[in-house]
């Protein structure tokens, strides 16, 4: 594919991308508070919450990352995502919860959620800090999938670096115009944009290869360990398992989808982001994994499986226009995924960390100081992108496994009046460690990967030190009883 096509279309998206960014802005407050330039106001209606939802989730990790995933493991890379998949339904007994004490407690972030809850802003502070150790290589993650987009696509004619540069770009003028405004309208656009494209192509490429037919029966007779559990190569059950669990607690763990469930404008319009989210979730899995598949038969010899998309796209079974438009697609599924990172960790570290230095400090001084953060996020992210290291998809499971250490913390705000800030801080801390322990040295303790063993260590520490502490027990009341009042079947 020529490197004038790829360039132009690329230029046509910011275009528009940037128009609809802009529109935001103008439909909203021209001085924002922390809640109105991070959330929206609080006033996200339920159609553009879902699709705003899907595209900071379904990210380069799916139509990179999963195919290269499908590439290189098989079927087994459809059960990995089918689990995540299931940990949706978290949103359904979380997002009420986080709605309601947001907007009773007027929360911005996550991490100060915590904070209030344990009455202690040290959980918040370190909660913020977890994150951003954990999301910076996340959002590197998106950055290198667009990298090995553009370079694979033009055979290296548009370098690597020129990828992620542009990515990186792209994100911060989304984020500087309007805030979570932009971010949530561009978003939208980018969703529809991702679906259309990337499905439309799909089922071209299986019809160029002979039809669904003849892609399964190929794979039944050329690369049989494609089709069989838990896949061939890259998983055997423990592997299976390090990936998952993360990916399971992935909607509860991420600030920066959590982060979402402030924003709806009510809790129906939550439930309209939910099923909306589904729906585009189930049809964009099935299009990455159809999308590996067809690669493996098309080009079964690739040295980087997260090539699989790039090569098939500019490959003679994808008309030019069309590979385009899904690389554009994808594209936008990156970067409405790092500019989300971007104002999660901004809002986290200004409402938090530098609040708490500050010793508070009113909205306009933190609103500043998040706008100060963004780039500095940026160019961390875009520097850990340039190591290029490992698959896309095991670098992400690898930032999760970071982010489940809070899970803990999160479910007993919620649901134990005996968790302690002292436990919350045990388990994010202690946590933390032990994974990025296991990270560095490469230890695999009774032959289980980090992501077996992150959750089972913060969680038995967050009990055992609760247990031993003395808890808040006047704040606990009040933030489980407002949480509880919203729930539907309570009112």
């Amino acid at each position: 594919m020529t490197p004038t096509l790829v360039w132009g279309a690329v230029i046509l998206y910011a275009l528009i991308a940037l128009g609809v960014a802009w529109r935001s802005r103008e439909r909203g407050p021209q001085v924002p508070d922390m809640a109105g330039y991070f959330l929206g106001g609080r006033r996200v209606g339920g159609l553009v919450s879902a699709l705003s939802y899907s595209a900071t989730t379904y990210s380069a990790f799916m139509m990179v990352g999963l195919a290269g995933l499908t590439y290189a493991g098989g079927v087994g890379a459809l059960g990995f995502e089918i689990i995540y998949f299931a940990g949706v339904s978290l949103v359904a007994i979380f997002g009420p919860r986080f709605w309601a004490v947001g907007k009773a407690f007027g929360f911005v972030t996550p991490s100060e959620m915590l904070g209030h809850r344990y009455a202690n802003r040290a959980v918040a502070v370190v909660m913020a800090l977890v994150s951003s150790l954990f999301l910076i290589p996340y959002a590197a993650v998106q950055l290198a999938g667009v990298g090995y987009l553009l370079s694979g696509m033009t055979d290296g004619t548009i370098g690597f670096t020129t990828g992620v540069v542009v990515a990186t770009a792209l994100a911060l003028l989304f984020t500087f115009i309007a805030g979570i405004r932009s971010v949530m309208w561009t978003d939208a656009l980018q969703a529809l944009l991702m679906i259309v494209a990337s499905t439309a192509v799909a089922l071209l490429v299986v019809a160029s290869l002979g039809g669904f037919e003849t892609l399964f029966a190929t794979l039944a007779d050329e690369h049989p360990e494609a089709l069989t559990v838990p896949g061939s190569g890259l998983f055997t059950p423990a592997t299976f398992l390090g990936l998952t669990i993360p990916w399971f607690f992935f909607s509860l763990s991420n600030p920066q989808v959590s982060q979402r469930l402030f924003m709806p404008a009510s809790l129906q319009a939550m439930r309209r982001m939910l099923l909306g989210f589904l729906c585009f979730g189930l049809v964009y899995t099935a299009v990455s994994v159809l999308w590996g598949f067809s690669a493996l038969i098309a080009f079964p010899d690739l040295e980087n499986s997260d090539l699989a998309t790039p090569r098939l796209l500019s490959s003679a079974h994808v008309p030019p226009v069309l590979g385009v438009v899904v690389m554009v697609g994808i594209l936008a599924a990156a970067v409405s995924t790092i500019d989300s990172i971007m104002l999660t960790l901004s809002s986290m570290l200004s409402r938090d960390v530098y609040a708490m230095a500050r010793g508070g400090g009113d909205e306009r001084r933190q609103l500043r100081a998040g706008k100060v953060v963004l780039p500095v996020i940026a160019l961390l992210a875009l520097g850990f992108a340039e190591l290029r290291l490992d698959l896309i998809a095991v670098l992400s499971v690898a930032a999760s496994t970071g982010l489940v250490v809070t899970v803990p913390a999160l479910i007993g705000a919620f649901f134990w009046r005996g968790g302690t800030a002292a436990g919350a801080l045990a388990s994010m801390l202690g946590g933390g460690v032990w994974v990025l322990g296991l990270y560095a040295t490469g230890a695999t303790p009774l032959g289980w990967p980090p992501g077996i063993w992150a959750l089972p260590v913060a969680a038995a520490l967050f009990v055992a030190v609760s247990v031993c502490t003395a808890a808040p027990r006047r704040t606990a009341d009040t933030f489980i009883a407002t949480a509880e009042r919203a729930l539907p079947w309570r009112r």
